[in-house]
């Protein structure tokens, strides 16, 4: 052990600072209420015990030091960053622990992905970290699906880089006629997409398989059956289920807390609160293209503008696509949408 350094009023900036030695790796499992619980790794990659952490208080803040040679070193700035989240689930952290088993994150390690979206006053929050895939689930029926949302999640998908898995959930409350006009919506996508039922087991050993020595994040509106999936994939689970109103059609949040889930099949599997609202970062318009895979195949053909916005130009090479129906017409209006909030100046 050392003893920390001082801030400018003299107070420690944290009690003691530990040898990068003493300090053990692990996985963060769950973030609730200040408080972390952690997976222990072995250096091998193999699992040890779950220690619950708090966070140093000096990674809530971003220090600046003094740099003269002829004096102590010393916090001249402590700021808080632009994020609501310094450590978020997934991260992977450095912790030491005491006698009592309680521990205490002293470093939080480079995050190799995340999945975020803008929480209070423009903060960055972060939801989970370290992904290698974003599974978006939504409901076939019970709520109907909406697919406006689901544009700006497979946007913020594209925008960090995510490999992305549609989940088409509660297909057994559709006939036939219906599921493949829903799995249509994303035919020219380039998503990988299926259908699943709890009730009937539809499409769930599929998903155990696409899941497999994975790290996955579960997204979606409330109410769609994230949890209830969750809970068929590794029976014994038991997270909480809710039903969906009569009168609004919108689900109730069960799950309250972000966490990770480690799966028997392999893998582990971020359960999220249902997200009623994704803030997108502040985007141009040949920003908000490229998050659209579809579009960017048809756009190989230069159009008639070289700056087209793909909105009131003639000549559009999208445009003809959307008329060709090599677009889904749906999606071009989204992006429209969405094109025009980012340009409007109360957005």
């Amino acid at each position: 052990m050392v003893k920390n350094e001082h801030s400018l009023d003299g107070q420690p900036v944290s009690d003691e600072l530990v040898l990068s030695t003493d300090l053990q790796e692990g996985v963060v499992l769950l973030a609730s209420a200040g408080l972390y619980t952690i997976q222990l790794q072995s250096p091998s990659g193999e699992q040890g015990s779950v220690v619950k952490c708090s966070l140093r208080g000096n990674l809530k803040k971003s220090l600046t030091y003094s740099t003269s040679s002829s004096q102590p070193r010393r916090v001249t700035r402590a700021k808080r960053p632009r994020t609501t989240d310094s450590v978020a689930v997934g991260d992977r952290v450095r912790i030491v622990t005491s006698d009592d088993k309680v521990g205490m994150i002293e470093e939080v390690l480079p995050r190799r992905s995340k999945f975020s979206r803008l929480g209070f006053r423009g903060q960055e929050q972060t939801i989970v970290s370290n992904l290698d895939q974003l599974v978006i689930v939504f409901a076939c029926a019970e709520p109907n699906p909406d697919y406006w949302m689901i544009d700006k999640w497979l946007i913020a998908a594209e925008i960090y880089g995510l490999k992305v898995l549609l989940i088409a959930n509660k297909c057994d409350l559709v006939d036939e006629v219906a599921l493949n006009a829903i799995l249509g919506e994303y035919s020219h996508s380039g998503y990988q997409m299926i259908a699943t039922s709890v009730r009937n087991g539809t499409g769930v050993e599929e998903l155990r398989g696409l899941l497999k020595n994975t790290i996955s994040a579960f997204t979606g509106p409330s109410g769609v059956g994230k949890s209830s999936l969750l809970n068929s994939l590794q029976p014994g689970l038991q997270l909480a289920v809710g039903a969906i109103g009569q009168t609004t059609w919108k689900g109730k949040h069960t799950t309250t807390a972000r966490s990770l889930i480690p799966l028997e099949s392999g893998g582990w599997v971020a359960d999220t609160p249902g997200l009623r609202q994704l803030e997108l970062p502040p985007m141009t318009r040949e920003e908000i293209i490229s998050c659209f895979p579809d579009f960017l195949n048809v756009l190989q053909v230069s159009c008639r503008f070289q700056n087209c916005k793909h909105d009131m130009e003639p000549d559009c090479q999208l445009k003809l696509a959307v008329k060709n129906k090599l677009v889904n017409e749906r999606r071009y209006k989204n992006y429209l949408e969405i094109a025009r909030s980012m340009e409007d100046p109360r957005h």
